[in-house]
């Protein structure tokens, strides 16, 4: 039979609230207290579990989708140093200074017989290209302004085009394209373009469009230097 230990010898003090604490005789007596306190903590774990739950079914694959098109999107945008320029994706053409001081290139041309004429052998040059405009006015005005020395060559495209008359200009043509290849510069329907060589084959100017060669006398002047 149990007794009632809180007043027992030895014992320490209790809480007055808790009342008196019996303590059986035999332990088999509190079975069904310690089955209802076992019982009592697993509800509260098994709760705490589905509290902390992580997401699953439809949200968690919604959720992976999201990532990985985040994901997909940041790879295909993101600049890439040394990345080439793919098929169809123009470069940009030089720029005119870019040209400036670089050798004349080593070009054979035709005359109006499709005899070859070695570019460079007719330095120093005033060179018009006028395979996008015939342009006489323009090829007139640069024979005039060019200094004594200083040849004025035309350059069309499959054939030479005939000079204006009255002046002393080379007529030749480029049918291979080498020297607007070169330049990389298009060809205009208004106007010619033109580049001034020295007598060492050294590019002293590139006019894309020529407005005026007079507006060059400066850099013609040098070319016989």
């Amino acid at each position: 039979m149990g007794k009632a230990d809180a007043d027992g010898p030895g014992m320490p003090d209790l809480p007055p609230e808790w009342g008196r604490l019996v303590v059986p005789d035999d332990a088999s007596a509190l079975a069904d207290e310690a089955e209802q306190l076992r019982h009592e903590l697993r509800h509260r774990t098994s709760a705490r579990h589905r509290r902390w739950r992580p997401p699953a079914g439809p949200v968690l694959v919604l959720v992976v989708a999201v990532v990985t098109a985040v994901v997909g999107l940041a790879v295909v945008t993101w600049p890439r140093a040394g990345r080439s320029p793919g098929p169809g994706v123009s470069t940009p053409n030089p720029a005119p200074a870019q040209l400036t001081g670089r050798p004349l290139p080593a070009l054979d041309l035709v005359d109006v017989e499709q005899s070859p004429v070695a570019l460079r052998g007719l330095l120093p040059a005033v060179v018009l290209l006028v395979d996008g405009c015939v342009c006489p006015g323009a090829v007139a005005e640069a024979a005039a302004m060019a200094p004594a020395g200083v040849n004025v060559v035309t350059v069309a495209g499959a054939h030479p085009r005939a000079a204006p008359t009255g002046t002393r200009v080379r007529a030749l043509a480029d049918p291979a394209g080498g020297l607007r290849a070169f330049l990389r510069l298009p060809a205009s329907q208004r106007t010619v373009t033109a580049l001034l060589a020295d007598r060492s084959g050294r590019i002293t100017l590139v006019l894309p469009e020529l407005d005026s060669i007079a507006d060059h006398h400066a850099e013609l002047a040098l070319l016989t230097g």
